[in-house]
């Protein structure tokens, strides 16, 4: 604005006039409550045609953070930007520019920290791998040396014996007198034959020793698989982490705190494994996994599945174990052999009423629904249903709020079943087990009929005759009624 013999430095640039003003100009704009309001000013620009929206011609007002660019407001209100997150450009640049700060602190702290710096990450992993190539070289260098000196021994010994032959032969070369070369014969021709029997190719001879040895090395041998198979996944570990993880460190002290248990149930005397007694009722126990150790980060923790029942494991509210969809729960589950999981997600909407409902698999309870699915995979005549795990290792990422299921395979191998995205993620959830059937209560009794025509109810505590109220565990006839009484560990925490 200012003449061309008199140019100032521009101080302000309004993007509505398209104009940079010195000190002198500026003042118009920023006394006169219309233009202060509705004329945007800026930091001194070149103005070069990008200040004005491409689709509606309109003054760029507004920063889409969704989309991460600059639109105007008829984009706001018309477009698709409408249900996103708009803010005026003061109020973007001042929000990503914090965001921006807490991020660069982050990544400041990720490189400072000692312990995760390149060199220090380098020693550990060498000296990691160092102790077990040590351990696994030595178990090589002891196997050799013992086989070698056996043998060793054992063949100087048989040696003697072609030495003493030998020696026979050249005195009796040497010898002149006739009768005496016949005396001396008979000697010699037992240490010559003994000594054409000697096999110094063979390894030990026959006996204990061998035997012994024989059975010292396949101990040493089984050791030394063992150590190369650790020091092998070792390097996978290394190479592969999301599908070749090293042994866990952190489960021993993780131990199992019963909710519901039926009388058919029990708990080992260490808490980490949950035994069924068949002859007591039905299969049923939700039990919660605690640990005396906190992780920062992240929790993990192994459970061994019978076969024989359904199960669900996951993150429940500590408050909801008697029924779990009652609060947030996160979880994978198997029912009549085939896998699915559970997951929580929150409305937007106004609260439902407390007599909240069942509608298409989804329960609503106020602002919360907990929806469940199934899991399939693509197979050979089309989708089919994940396969069964023995084994289920669970890893609850804090920082990450996801929740992810594995397969456990082998020592070291797991394959993905799922990760689930939490919208939920309060510490206090709680890791949980349920297995058998999670309302027994409302299930029907069911009948036995013994051999004898005698029949039996069955409900939560046992068998009773019917019109009684006494439990029976033998029939008038002497047969045991229900099923054969059997024990089985239906779930167990692994280390």
């Amino acid at each position: 604005m200012c003449p061309e013999e008199d140019r100032k430095p521009a101080r302000k640039t309004c993007m509505k006039c398209e104009i940079s003003m010195c000190v002198q100009h500026l003042q118009a704009h920023l006394t006169t409550p219309v233009l202060l309001q509705t004329h945007p000013l800026t930091e001194p620009m070149a103005l070069d045609g990008n200040i004005k929206c491409p689709h509606h011609g309109k003054l760029l007002e507004y920063y889409c953070l969704d989309d991460m660019n600059c639109v105007c407001v008829s984009c706001s209100i018309e477009d698709q930007h409408r249900l996103h997150n708009m803010k005026t450009f003061p109020t973007a640049h001042k929000e990503l520019t914090e965001k921006l700060g807490a991020e660069q602190q982050v990544l400041k702290e990720k490189t400072d920290d000692d312990n995760k710096s390149p060199e220090k990450w380098e020693k550990r992993e060498r000296e990691k791998l160092g102790r077990c190539s040590v351990r696994l070289i030595e178990a090589v260098t002891n196997l050799r040396d013992i086989s070698l000196t056996s043998v060793q021994s054992s063949v100087s010994g048989r040696m003697v014996s072609i030495r003493t032959s030998s020696s026979s032969m050249q005195a009796a070369q040497k010898e002149t007198d006739t009768f005496k070369f016949l005396q001396m014969y008979s000697q010699v021709h037992q240490d010559v034959e003994k000594a054409k029997a000697v096999d110094l190719r063979r390894g030990l001879e026959p006996g204990k020793d061998r035997d012994k040895l024989v059975q010292e090395i396949r101990r040493n041998g089984e050791k030394m698989v063992k150590q190369a198979s650790q020091f092998v996944e070792s390097l996978l570990a290394l190479v592969d982490p999301e599908n070749h993880q090293e042994p866990l460190t952190t489960g021993s002290d993780l131990i199992f705190e019963p909710q519901s248990f039926t009388p058919s149930m029990s708990l080992s005397k260490d808490k980490r494994k949950i035994f069924y007694h068949s002859w007591l009722g039905q299969c049923s126990a939700t039990v919660l996994i605690s640990s005396t150790q906190s992780a920062p980060n992240f929790q993990r923790w192994v459970v061994s599945l019978t076969k024989d029942t359904d199960w669900m494991v996951g993150l429940c509210d500590k408050q909801s174990t008697n029924n779990l969809k009652k609060g947030p729960v996160y979880g994978l589950f198997c029912k009549d052999n085939r896998l699915g999981y559970l997951t929580t997600e929150y409305d937007d909407f106004p609260a439902v009423p407390s007599n909240s409902e069942e509608e298409d698999g989804i329960i609503i309870c106020n602002q919360m629904s907990v929806s469940s699915a199934s899991l399939t995979h693509q197979g050979e005549d089309g989708n089919e249903s994940v396969p069964r795990p023995e084994k289920v290792e669970v890893l609850w990422n804090f920082i990450g709020s996801t929740l992810s299921f594995f397969s456990r395979t082998g020592q070291y191998q797991r394959e993905e079943i799922i990760t689930i995205k939490m919208s939920h993620n309060n510490r206090s959830l709680a890791p949980f087990v349920q297995l058998g059937v999670e309302n027994i209560q409302s299930r029907p009794p069911q009948n036995w009929q013994c051999s004898c025509g005698q029949v039996y109810i069955r409900d939560t505590t046992g068998y009773r005759r019917k019109q009684l109220s006494g439990y029976n565990f033998r029939c008038s006839c002497g047969t045991t009624v229900g099923s054969p009484c059997v024990t089985d560990a239906v779930c167990e925490l692994l280390q």
